[in-house]
This record gives structure tokens, C-alpha cells and sequence, in this order.
């Protein structure tokens, strides 16, 4: 027998008591310990990717704008997979807070299956890359290095989406640990093999390209392999058996993973989508603008991985609380969280101010010339651009720890496209504001979406309302 749990089933959220002070703190210190393992992985990830960026610009400009090309092709199939994966974490969450360890291995289970189902025909999709790449108008000769890429490259996706399952699955029954060590020894794993195939070290054969796609590849089945063995040998997630009956129908639960999934993977598109458009914008400003765009890129996302990590540790705070029908907590998880992430970004915001003519070298050298001069200043105008790309981000996981992805979705679409890309052009070309426009209208567009963000939270979470759940009798 199924029962479902609605919102008529809890107790108010507000207007019972006040927590104390020492509440807060055990919330604080809750988040902060499932997030900072989750956040170092991320930054990992960008890491691995840093490396095969330098690595592959060795091989001079062409293999650089061809790889850059292939990564835009698995990029996209990647994220419209990592949204439906994404939702193993508030599932299991919901189940581990519930006491329920059947539904925390049915909700893995499902979220491998969508990695299969989804990554088999994507795979093959890359693999005719060239031809992709070729009908939407590239270079020839870049087109054809983006395939070669692909070639090696296109393989990576299921296993990698396959550790984003176990990754959620080991952070939502917070043991995150893990993930992060398997990670930091993948980072000098992948670049000696991506080294030694790019440029055929240590008498391996010389692939250049496709040899930096194999190693990508390599690195993601040993990180795959490695987390499974875990999940299913080591203290506590051995108990799960989460292996167990892994071709046994769950088709029911496999739609709910797409029905909360699938609004996950849209609104990363739409977001991914709106920085590739303003990236065009700046190459209609000039080749130093566009430099200037990615330099400012490059610095926004390594501190986004903060903020990240924790709006993935509030999935799970939030979907415990949800598990456990504890409405106070809930709303608590989600607040604590988004506090933690605004006070980080807005002291990295002031950071990357006072050094903003000194981060651009890094990325340009000592000649940065124009272009470091117009990152210096879109780095000054990032004051607002990321603490609301922060919030946004930590405010999207708490609503995921409601199943809450299908109001959200519609809100990234009115505030990246309608708000942000509308005032990017509009302030870029129609004032004459150039790059500094585009970064203004996009700001405004995370700005408003976070709002619209922390509103629905605070709204949902005041009404006690909360997703329908299901609990085995």
C-alpha cells in the first residue's frame, strides 16, 4: 500500500515558536559539513577541465577552437542529462530523513537507469559531432578537430553522469566524503594520462585531440568504477545494497525522477544558454570584449563552485526535513544555507574588486593589454552578478529539496531571456553601453531570478506547504 503525505498532513511552519540561537548554529554547522566536501569536488571538476584547456592549448590555436567547439556538443548533452541525475539527491534525501532504505536504493537505482536510458543514444548522437558542427555553420577545419575530440570525448558521458548519481546518492546520506577523494586523486590522474596521449609520452601512441577525449574518458569510467565499488563494499553504504535488484521494473518512480528532473536539466540550459548568447554579444563588441567575457567567466565559476556545493548540501538538508515532516526545519535548512552563501560571495565579491586588475593576468599575461583593462571592469561590475548568481544557485537547491523544479524553470526563463538577455542587448547596443551593458543585463537578470527564488521558498515554506511524498506502508 501507497500513502500519500500533502500539506494538510503538517503543522504550520511559522508562528509555533522562535529556535533558539543554538538551533541556528546546529544548522549552520550542519550545512557547512556536508557542504564543503561537496564544493571541493566541484572545484575539482574545474580543475580537471583547467588542465585539458592548457593542455590542449599547447597543441596552438586551431586544436584549441576545435575542442572548444566539441565541448560546447558535450556540454549541452551533458547538462540536459545532469538535471534528470540531479534529482536522485532530493529523492534519496527524502528517504534517508524518513527512515525508509528501500526507497533510498530504489531513488540511486532509477537516477543510474536515466543515466543509461539517456546517455546511450546522446553517445552516439556525438559521434557524428563533425556533422553537427558543420550544419550549424562552423569552420571546416575546426569542425572536423571538434569531431575528432568528440570521438574520444562523446564516451565520457554516461559514466560521468553515472558519478553525479553516486556523488548525490553518498552526499544525501551525508557521507559526501568519498566523491571528494576520488576526485582529488582523478585531478593528477587525468592530467599525466591526458599528457601522455595528447603528446604520446612514455611510449604511448601520439593522439593529440582524440587523445585528450580518451583520457577525459578514461578518467570518468575509473571515477565511475571507483564510486560504485564504494557504495557497494564500504561502511554505511553497504547496508543499502544499492546494487540489489537493478533490473527490476520501478517504473513509477522512474517518472517521478523525470518529472522533478526534467524542469532541472531545462533551467540549466536556459541558464548555459543566456552566457553562450552574451557571449556572442561581446564578439559583435570586439575580439578584446569577448577575451574580457571569458576571463570574467572563468573567475565567476570558480567561485561559483562554493555557493554550489552548499545549494547541493541544501537539497539534502532540506529533503531530511521534508523526509522527516518537519516543516520548521525546512524552512530553517533553506535559510541557514542561502545566509552561508550570501555572506561568502559578497566577501569574494570585495576580494575580486580590490584585485581586478591583477586576476585578468593570470588568464592574459603581462600584455593583457584592452582586454584586461575591460575584465577589470566587468569584475568591478560582478559585484551584484555574483552574489545573486550565489543566491540563485542555493535558493534553486532548497526548492529541489521540496521536488519544487517546474515553477522555477518557468522563472529562469523570464529572468535569464525576457529580463537578462533583453537587457544585455539593449544596454550593449541601444544605450551604447558595450561589454559593461552586457554585464549589467545580466545581472539584472540573476538578480531577479533569485529574488523570485528566495520569495517562493519563503512563501512555499510559510504556508507549510510540501511536495507530495511517498512512504511505503
Amino acid at each position: 500500500m501507497v500513502r500519500r503525505m500533502t500539506a494538510h498532513d503538517l503543522p504550520l511552519a511559522s508562528g509555533v515558536h522562535r529556535p533558539s540561537p543554538r538551533v541556528w548554529r546546529a544548522e549552520f554547522a550542519g550545512t557547512l559539513a556536508l557542504a564543503w566536501p561537496i564544493a571541493l569536488t566541484q572545484l575539482g571538476q574545474v580543475a580537471m577541465m583547467t588542465t585539458d584547456l592548457a593542455l590542449v592549448g599547447r597543441l596552438g590555436e586551431q586544436a584549441l577552437a576545435g575542442s572548444a567547439l566539441g565541448h560546447i556538443v558535450f556540454f549541452t548533452c551533458f547538462v540536459f542529462g545532469m538535471g534528470i541525475v540531479a534529482a536522485v539527491a532530493p529523492l534519496t534525501a527524502q528517504a534517508y530523513g524518513a527512515r525508509d532504505p528501500r526507497m533510498v536504493r530504489r531513488s540511486l537505482r532509477v537516477g543510474l537507469w536515466a543515466a543509461l536510458m539517456l546517455g546511450l543514444p546522446l553517445t552516439a548522437i556525438q559521434l557524428y559531432g563533425e556533422d553537427l558542427l558543420l550544419a550549424s555553420g562552423q569552420a571546416p577545419e575546426a569542425a572536423a578537430l571538434g569531431g575528432v575530440y568528440l570521438q574520444g570525448l562523446g564516451w565520457a558521458l554516461v559514466p560521468a553522469w553515472f558519478f553525479i548519481a553516486l556523488r548525490n546518492f553518498m552526499g544525501a546520506v551525508n557521507r559526501p566524503e568519498p566523491a571528494l577523494w576520488i576526485t582529488l586523486v582523478a585531478i593528477p590522474a587525468n592530467g599525466l594520462i591526458a599528457y601522455a596521449l595528447i603528446h604520446g609520452a612514455w611510449g604511448l601512441p601520439r593522439l593529440e585531440l582524440l587523445g585528450a577525449g580518451v583520457a577525459t574518458t578514461l578518467v570518468n569510467l575509473c571515477m565511475c568504477a571507483a564510486a560504485l565499488w564504494i557504495v557497494s563494499r564500504r561502511h554505511p553504504f553497504r547496508k543499502y545494497q544499492v546494487l540489489g535488484h537493478f533490473w527490476r521494473a520501478d517504473w513509477h518512480l522512474f517518472g517521478k525522477l523525470i518529472q522533478i528532473g526534467a524542469p532541472i536539466s531545462g533551467t540549466f540550459l536556459l541558464e548555459y544558454g543566456v552566457f553562450a548568447a552574451a557571449g556572442l554579444l561581446m564578439g559583435w563588441i570586439s575580439t578584446a570584449a569577448l577575451a574580457a567575457h571569458q576571463v570574467a567567466l572563468q573567475v565567476a565559476a570558480v567561485m561559483f563552485m562554493v555557493p554550489f556545493g552548499i545549494g547541493m548540501a541544501a537539497t539534502v538538508r532540506v529533503g531530511h526535513a521534508v523526509g522527516r515532516r518537519d516543516p520548521d526545519d525546512t524552512r530553517r535548512a533553506g535559510f541557514a544555507a542561502v545566509t552561508l552563501g550570501f555572506i561568502f560571495m559578497a566577501v569574494m565579491t570585495l576580494l575580486v574588486a580590490v584585485w581586478r586588475h591583477d586576476l585578468p593576468l593570470l588568464f592574459l599575461g603581462g600584455g593583457a593589454g584592452s582586454a584586461g583593462e575591460i575584465a577589470a571592469m566587468l569584475l568591478l561590475l560582478g559585484a551584484t552578478f555574483f552574489i545573486a548568481d550565489g543566491v540563485q544557485t542555493i535558493m534553486a537547491g532548497a526548492l529541489r529539496g521540496l521536488n519544487d523544479t517546474r515553477i522555477p524553470l518557468l522563472f529562469s526563463a523570464i529572468s535569464f531571456w525576457l529580463i537578462g538577455f533583453a537587457s544585455a542587448y539593449g544596454l550593449a547596443f541601444g544605450l551604447g553601453l558595450g561589454a559593461a551593458g552586457v554585464w549589467i543585463g545580466l545581472s539584472i537578470g540573476l538578480a531577479v531570478f533569485s529574488v523570485l527564488l528566495v520569495s517562493r521558498f519563503h512563501l512555499l515554506t510559510r504556508r507549510a506547504f510540501m511536495p507530495e511524498l511517498t512512504k511505503p506502508a
